[in-house]
């Protein structure tokens, strides 16, 4: 085991461990052509504008019930409302709820999302040299299939998704949640993941040590711990110290 404090690595899940292939525009206009929409650059870029601002002003993917058939409907309409609101700016059309049906089923394939090219030997070196492997992510109860399709369940030692856990990133509440899982403590975990907000400083509040994984090299060079690729890891915790 590393001789650093930490026991656990947590990771997020879209935009850490892995990506839409292409963009969700493309994706979601792909499914739109059998509907009469005819795809565009311009309006491919419209509509992952309109997702972005959509899925910004979506409310928390928390939901009040237990049972899993009642859960999954509560997670169907809350993706509903988010891609409604999509094409209610860029432009309506006939069929829509057939069209969401497909579209929604499609994101919860495997098919439609590819694996960031370091991530597997990164876990698994992670997971040789002793560390527990989990995920915090804001996703609904899909991603369980989509994590078998990629082939990446095999690493982690717990998921703990939003509409599970009763709370959502950035609150404190589901890195607890996670933590508890692995009986740990906040000082002996890292979360990973792209957001700044959900991400990294939500598990500062939650205590944990954050890491922002900065693929496109946006985040300003304050001395944070940032990182432009998961294989960057290890050099951020060889400088934490018993």
């Amino acid at each position: 085991m590393s001789r650093s404090p930490i026991r656990a690595i947590f990771f997020d899940a879209a935009g850490t461990l892995f990506h839409v292939r292409g963009t969700v525009g493309e994706v979601y206009l792909r499914y739109a052509e059998k509907f009469g929409v005819h795809s565009s650059p311009e309006l491919v870029e419209n509509v992952n504008r309109a997702f972005k601002e959509s899925f910004r002003q979506a409310t928390p993917p928390i939901f009040a019930v237990d049972q899993p058939e009642k859960l999954k409907q509560c997670e169907r309409l809350w993706w509903f409302d988010i891609v409604h609101a999509v094409f209610y700016r860029v432009g309506m059309f006939e069929g829509f709820d057939e069209y969401f049906d497909e579209v929604f089923a499609a994101f919860g394939t495997a098919e439609h999302w590819e694996v960031y090219s370091e991530v597997p030997n990164v876990l698994q070196e992670l997971k040789s040299e002793g560390y527990e492997l989990g995920v915090i992510s804001n996703f609904d109860t899909r991603f369980f299939g989509i994590l078998r399709g990629l082939q990446l369940d095999r690493y982690f030692d717990s998921i703990t998704i939003s509409s599970l856990a009763g709370a959502a990133k950035p609150s404190p509440k589901i890195f607890q949640y996670a933590l508890d899982h692995h009986a740990l403590d906040p000082e002996e975990a890292v979360h990973v993941g792209d957001s700044r907000t959900e991400d990294f400083e939500g598990a500062r509040q939650a205590k944990l040590l954050g890491i922002l994984v900065d693929r496109e090299g946006k985040a300003p060079p304050d001395g944070e711990c940032v990182i432009r690729r998961l294989d960057e890891i290890a050099g951020v915790l060889s400088e934490v110290r018993m």
